[in-house]
């Protein structure tokens, strides 16, 4: 897997913010067939003077969505909490929130 396709997207939620403002922690929508060590190379490959101290997954599974009687089912998705070394540059992508 390339390092570019591990990282979906930011996740720009309040808990992250008060996460991010106490603990230096950051975290990310990535690929479902990520693991630990693939998100801590992306993180550090695309924020370039960003040190990663540890990485915790969680799979989010789906949720059942009905419209009338049709039954139909949003994908899952895995969630990673990044985890920034003290001597770390923080992630500028977050700053201007």
């Amino acid at each position: 897997m390339r390092v570019e396709d591990v990282i979906r997207r930011p996740l720009l939620t309040e808990k992250v913010m008060e996460q991010r403002e106490e603990s230096g922690i950051v975290a990310f929508e990535v690929d479902t067939r990520a693991n630990k060590i693939e998100v801590k190379k992306a993180v550090e490959a695309q924020f370039k003077g960003a040190k990663v101290a540890a990485v915790r997954i969680a799979k989010i599974h789906g949720k059942i969505r009905r419209q009338g009687r049709y039954a139909g089912k949003r994908p899952d998705w895995k969630k990673a909490y990044v985890s920034l070394a003290a001597d770390s540059k923080p992630i500028d992508f977050f700053e201007g929130v």
